[in-house]
């Protein structure tokens, strides 16, 4: 278990890193009672990795867990918050206000934290996201939560998606970010959750011009970094379902554009492969190719005013170390 102390506060817990025989009882004090306030009975071997982030109003615990019975019982019950689960992979079975539901892949549950509840993961463990939002600090975006406790939200699109979507991805970023990155993420969630679950009018006016741009300027980014910049600004349209136009406004309140973003990244990949020395038997040409770039002199002259050095001074470095 490895823990950072800051602006916020984190950890990640991965079992496989414990002796065998504490496993059951760090996952019980630890992350059940101490943390989620949950007793937890794992129903068969304990296998977990998640990581762990506390921010003002905002709790986030992201990963995989095996097969678990969670009770939030009375003598655990310490605040209002409202709890969201959101099962990417697997199942879980949630009992709580009188109601059963089945979380499976797709689909996201809101419930009280101030009431007791039961929620059975099913064989085969349960890749998630889970949160907990402050009620004082989300009531004002989405007044009475209570038509929304129990009901089954999609995942597969809309606010939910581009919530779930950017909690992943500031988790990966991890504690590079500054607090002020974090208290704008906080504020981004906080619309992404209200108008996943019904935001107020005034409140879904600000989030979309707040947290649903920034959320959907890190999934496209996210994108063209996943595929080294090997994507056209057509393919960014369709997979995104944005206009051009929309796009290039996200990027211009940024001071760059799409097409300077991809360059970067093309560049970055370049640049990667030209310093792994498994690569060295490859041609520039051809690693400029790959990257993209279909004109060799317009690829130096771009490689070397991001690099202040030419692609055969990255290559002849990674060669002498």
């Amino acid at each position: 278990m490895t823990a950072t102390m800051g602006p916020t506060a984190s950890f990640r817990l991965m079992t496989d890193a414990l002796p065998e025989r504490d496993r059951v009882e760090v996952m019980r004090e630890v992350y059940g009672r101490t943390v989620l306030k949950v007793d937890l009975d794992p129903l068969g071997p304990t296998q977990v990795d998640m990581r762990v982030r506390a921010l003002p109003g905002l709790g986030i615990a992201t990963g995989t867990c095996s097969e678990f019975r969670v009770h939030h019982s009375t003598p655990l019950i310490d605040s209002d918050d409202l709890v969201l689960l959101a099962a990417l992979d697997g199942a879980s079975v949630m009992k709580h206000r009188g109601r059963e539901e089945q979380v499976g892949n797709g689909q996201a549950l809101m419930m009280s934290g101030e009431e007791v509840g039961l929620n059975v993961i099913q064989p085969g463990g349960l890749r998630f996201v889970n949160m907990s939002f402050s009620l004082r600090a989300l009531s004002p975006l989405i007044g009475d939560p209570a038509p929304t406790l129990m009901q089954p939200l999609p995942t597969s699109g809309g606010a939910m998606r581009l919530l779930l979507d950017y909690v992943q991805s500031i988790q990966d970023a991890g504690d590079v970010l500054t607090p002020e990155a974090w208290h704008l993420a906080t504020t981004h969630i906080f619309d992404l959750v209200a108008l996943a679950m019904g935001a107020t009018r005034d409140a879904a006016e600000i989030a979309r011009g707040r947290g649903v741009r920034v959320a959907r300027l890190r999934a496209i980014k996210a994108d063209i970094a996943a595929h080294g910049g090997d994507l056209s600004a057509e393919d960014i349209t369709r997979r995104h379902r944005l206009s051009a136009r929309y796009i290039r406004k996200l990027f211009e309140r940024e001071g760059t554009s799409l097409s300077d973003f991809m360059l970067c990244q093309r560049l970055l990949r370049a640049h990667r492969m030209l310093g792994d020395p498994r690569q060295a038997g490859r041609s520039i040409t051809a690693i400029a190719f790959e990257a993209g770039f279909n004109d060799l002199s317009y690829f130096n002259r771009a490689f070397r005013r991001r690099y202040d050095a030419t692609p055969s001074d990255v290559r002849a470095a990674a060669l002498k170390t």
